[in-house]
């Protein structure tokens, strides 16, 4: 059974307050009110992650995931260690310089 919201609120603020609540509310797919009343009780408010940020994500999953690979190696003192560590060493550094050339186009 949903409850319907009946009480109303006004609270005054600068344009540019406005603009910034409005922004963050849509950042986190909310209305307006909903980011408001979930703000103003402490509610946690998460932003929607972007694609980029998603992939971003992923492959911070990615390299943990790897780290943790090498970790067991290292610990077992396995010979593919010298191997595993400069290709995860490669791929980082492929992946900083596409984004370094994304930012500068």
């Amino acid at each position: 059974m949903k409850k319907t919201k009946k009480e109303f609120i006004q609270f005054r603020c600068r344009v540019y307050e406005k603009k910034l609540l409005k922004k963050k509310a849509k950042k986190a797919g909310l209305s307006l009110s909903e980011f408001c009343l979930r703000s103003a009780l402490d509610v946690k408010v998460v932003e929607i992650l972007n694609e980029e940020q998603i992939e971003f994500y992923k492959t911070l999953i990615k390299y943990s995931n790897n780290f943790t690979s090498i970790g067991n190696m290292y610990r077992k003192q396995n010979p593919k260690l010298t191997e595993e560590v400069y290709a995860l060493a490669k791929e980082m550094k492929d992946h900083l310089n596409n984004f370094k050339n994304d930012r500068q186009s």
